[in-house]
């Protein structure tokens, strides 16, 4: 793209252009000619548009009326343009108007420009850049062909009304230096006015034009009050390191805490990578020195391999919430890589787990897991598709004590084979047989095998029958009742359950062969599995779905924990459904019930987003259960959502409440006010103390922006209007 100086290298084309033009074209009532410019050799071919167009003895080419210069995304407009042919100036009378598309706009009353448009002057101009920022000055002066300097500015990106009522916010200026090249203003003796009032004087300041996308300095600073931190200020320093890296430093001052956050980017031709972290030295930690650092990053290899990587690293416990940064109450890192395809998922990866939870020691949980995978599709296969799987895993423990010192090796292959087919009524079948193999090798765990291994077949076959009817409204229904009969063969390992502790019933695994999360646990047996899916869709763009079933077995399965909904000889019933519509309506839900018509589990979630609204809550109930280390119930309550009150306030809250024990355990309040020029945030949080690791506390935070410099305002429904 072309940069702002073109602008004024366009008014010397068409005077450059307009002397080539044949003497019995140059007078007229309208004058068209479209040429390359002998001046500038580097501009696009220049039409120029006007009135009449004369070349009087004295080597004056005069437009005049209506003239209009256009070159790619540059228009020019004028009352006159005067081309001396002998000294080379330029004279433009007003009003004068320069666009470059929309990244800046001059509006003048009168120029005097050289022919090389490297210096002159602009009266009574104003300078517009990006759309967003706008200088007015009494005077513009060209120099060397890249400063513009104005004389007696004044600088918003507020909307400036011509009734003469001031902007909410401007800086005055004695001088201000726009240089094209470096894309940066600087002010001298520059003002920050509020509603024509002082606030700030600067002798000196520098600040980005809106079209750079990125430069060293100062960003918005942010000011909060903690009742664990004191009252801070967090002031950010952008440094970029040449075109593919930058480092963000940002000072964190309190009564209470010195802190240096960082945040580190780089890219590569392949992928990239992101370092985020802070270094804290305060008075409500038992370390001197605290901290953390988040790195992830992605990486296109070789052979359509794909490279991840998520580290995360803390020096104690309740660091991360102290400072609000994040709210885990586990840190999981892994390094990843990856290919999938529509006939291939392979995965190589590398976990690592470290608790923050109270009463959970990094010694007891495996710690270090090694995982290799890969799954093929083989598509036309006797009529069918054959998958094949084979995966390799490995966790340790720090500990060596015995049983919670538990460290596991196992291998697992699997060959697959399904087929399905619709007959003429619309019934639709199919079967699956299956045969695995699972090997076990276990360490430190007298209870026990230190290795078994075994042979799993399988065995299912399915019946699906939808069904559907078109309502006078136009509305569709569909009902589809389906079941399986499965068998399971083998023998229960002699292995402990590491890896299925926690098991979810849903309508994804009604008709699964094992409803296991991984293979140190498996269903087998004898059991069929019936359910019933009902939708409707409407033509306005209501959409509901709903979805019944329940699992029968042969013989009891005691691998399943009671609250699972999975155990005996038949579940618990599972009820799920969704409703969506085109207003950005979404709820889910699912639940399951045991035959006395009680609650075992429960989840639902609602989403909703607009332009007015954005929410999203969801409710879950876990009854208590000893086997999914769950010593009492869980019912949780969160929400999280915004509401454009007007125009340009918006209302911000989040809300966590546990309904087991009718506290709350996160609030949050906020209120942002936001225009085309100014963004104003206010937010109180409370965190509630459920435990020794975390302290309770009250935030307050409050920033403000002003939009068109370091944070753009691209969203014009925020502009105010002129009366």
């Amino acid at each position: 793209m072309k940069t702002f100086p073109t602008l004024f290298l366009l008014a010397a084309s068409t005077a450059a252009l307009v002397t080539t033009l044949p003497a019995s074209a140059q007078q007229g009532s309208r004058v068209e000619q479209q040429q390359a410019p002998s001046t500038a050799s580097e501009l696009q071919n220049v039409v120029l548009v006007a009135d009449a167009v004369t070349l009087t003895a004295e080597g004056l080419l005069i437009a005049r009326g209506n003239v209009e210069a256009l070159s790619g995304d540059i228009r020019l407009t004028a009352k006159e343009v005067i081309y001396n042919n002998e000294t080379g100036e330029i004279r433009l009378t007003g009003p004068i108007r320069i666009t470059q598309g929309d990244q800046a706009t001059v509006i003048a009353s009168a120029a005097e420009l050289d022919s090389e448009l490297r210096n002159g002057i602009i009266h009574s101009a104003r300078l517009v850049l990006a759309d967003q920022v706008q200088l007015a000055a009494t005077k513009l002066t060209r120099s060397d062909g890249r400063y513009n300097v104005l004389d007696k500015t004044t600088v918003s990106s507020c909307h400036v009304c011509t009734t003469g009522e001031p902007p909410l916010w401007q800086i005055r200026a004695r001088r201000v230096v726009h240089d094209q090249l470096e894309k940066q203003l600087y002010f001298d003796h520059a003002s920050v006015l509020v509603r024509d009032i002082p606030i700030f004087y600067f002798p000196h300041l520098r600040m980005p034009d809106p079209t750079l996308d990125r430069t060293r300095g100062f960003l918005i600073p942010e000011f909060n009050h903690s009742t664990l931190l004191g009252y801070g200020v967090k002031v950010p320093y952008f440094l970029p390191w040449g075109t593919d890296k930058d480092v963000t430093l940002t000072p964190y001052l309190s009564s209470e805490t010195q802190t240096l956050e960082f945040r580190y980017r780089q890219a590569f031709k392949n992928g990239g990578l992101e370092f985020n972290g802070a270094l804290s030295n305060d008075t409500i930690g038992t370390k001197k020195t605290r901290g953390y650092v988040f790195a992830e990053g992605l990486f296109q290899l070789r052979r359509d391999f794909k490279l991840t990587f998520d580290l995360k690293a803390v020096t104690d416990d309740t660091y991360l919430t102290d400072y609000d940064y994040a709210d885990y109450d586990r840190l999981n890192s892994d390094i990843k890589i990856t290919r999938s395809s529509r006939t291939e998922n392979t995965r190589f990866a590398l976990y690592h787990y470290k608790t923050l939870r109270e009463g959970e020691s990094d010694d007891e949980i495996p710690s270090l897991v090694l995982k290799a995978e890969t799954e093929r599709r083989y598509l036309n296969i006797w009529g069918g598709e054959l998958r094949t799987n084979i995966e390799a895993h490995g966790h340790v423990r720090r500990s060596t004590d015995d049983v919670v010192g538990r460290d596991v090796t196992r291998a697992n292959a699997s060959v697959q084979w399904l087929g399905d087919w619709t007959l003429g009524n619309g019934l639709r079948t199919g079967v699956t047989g299956a045969l695995a193999f699972d090997a076990y090798s276990t360490n430190n765990d007298s209870t026990v095998s230190s290795f078994d291994s075994g042979l799993v077949p399988s065995l299912a076959a399915y019946l699906r029958y939808p069904m559907s009817k078109t309502a006078d409204n136009g509305a569709t229904y569909v009902i589809e009742p389906v079941a399986q009969i499965a068998w399971t063969g083998g023998d229960n390992l002699d292995i402990a359950n590491d890896e299925s502790t926690a098991v979810e019933f849903d309508e994804g695994n009604l008709l699964s062969l094992s409803r296991f999360p991984s293979h140190d646990r498996r269903e087998r047996g004898l059991s069929t599995a019936v359910g019933l899916n009902w939708s409707r869709i409407s033509t306005t763009g209501w959409r509901g779905n709903l979805t019944f079933g329940q699992v029968f077995r042969q013989d009891p399965e005691t691998n399943f924990t009671q609250s699972s909904g999975l155990s005996g000889t038949s579940s618990d019933l599972l009820v799920a459904g969704q409703i969506s519509n085109q207003d950005g309506l979404l709820f889910t839900g699912r639940a399951i019930f045991d035959t006395r018509g009680d609650l075992d589990k429960a989840a639902a979630r609602i989403g909703w987003t607009n332009e007015t609204l954005w929410l999203d809550a969801s409710y879950i109930w876990l009854e208590k259960d000893l086997a999914e280390s769950r010593a009492s119930d869980i019912s949780e309550l969160t929400f999280d959502g915004s509401y454009r009150l007007n125009r340009h306030w918006t209302g911000l809250m989040d809300w966590r409440f546990d309904a087991v024990s009718g506290e709350t355990s996160e609030a949050g309040v906020g209120l942002e006010y936001r225009n085309e020029c100014l963004r104003v945030g206010l937010s109180l949080s409370r965190r509630f103390s459920t435990s020794t690791n975390v302290q309770s506390s009250t935030r307050v935070g409050f920033n403000v922006a002003l939009l068109g410099f370091s944070v753009n305002s691209n969203n014009k429904s925020y502009d105010r209007k002129c009366g």
